[in-house]
């Protein structure tokens, strides 16, 4: 295996892990505020915008480098 593969790969599973992990966080802190159903929705909206953006931006890169 090359160094670049296993960038690779493991960029993949830790920012999956990461992404989990942040998903956990927001349950959590909707939990523990005592934010309710709707208050959790709306964190996980916000706080979830955040984390898709990133991610929706890391595939425009990649579309936009391959072509």
């Amino acid at each position: 295996m090359s160094e670049e593969q296993f960038t690779n790969i493991s960029l993949a599973v830790c920012l999956t892990g990461l992404v989990v992990f942040i998903g956990f966080i927001i349950w959590d802190l909707g939990k523990k505020s005592g934010a309710g159903k709707f208050g959790t929705a709306v964190l996980f909206l916000v706080l979830g915008l955040g984390v898709g953006g990133f991610i929706f931006k890391n595939v425009l890169v990649e579309f936009f480098i391959l072509k």
